[in-house]
């Protein structure tokens, strides 16, 4: 379907594809499209450079042809995005835990 992303199209045929943000911020659905064409205008998470290259987002994704496509390593996919903006190294990942008390707490 042309009018539906990517992402809620699989979901509603319970194909299982990785994704996060669900507002194309991140690169967790990333792919590269291996043929076929699509339009993602709201794709914040993935520059120019990488769309010219073929990769795509998933969650923003809109089909404007039959579509074949290749799920990414995120972290990689990541690292092509941001990794120029961290100069020391590899980006690591850690989990936070952050309480926020509600009302009168």
């Amino acid at each position: 379907m042309q009018d539906q992303y990517i992402l809620h199209s699989a979901e509603a045929q319970n194909i299982t594809l990785p994704f996060a943000c669900r507002h194309g911020c991140c690169t967790s659905c990333a792919v590269r499209v291996k043929s076929g064409e699509l339009r993602q205008p709201q794709a914040l998470g993935i520059s120019a450079e990488l769309k010219a290259q073929g990769y795509a987002l998933l969650c923003v994704g809109f089909p404007t042809s039959d579509l074949e496509v290749e799920t990414q390593d995120e972290d990689e996919v990541y690292w092509l995005q941001f990794g120029r903006y961290f100069a020391r190294g590899p980006i690591e990942r850690d989990v936070y835990s952050l309480e926020l008390p509600i009302g009168d707490e």
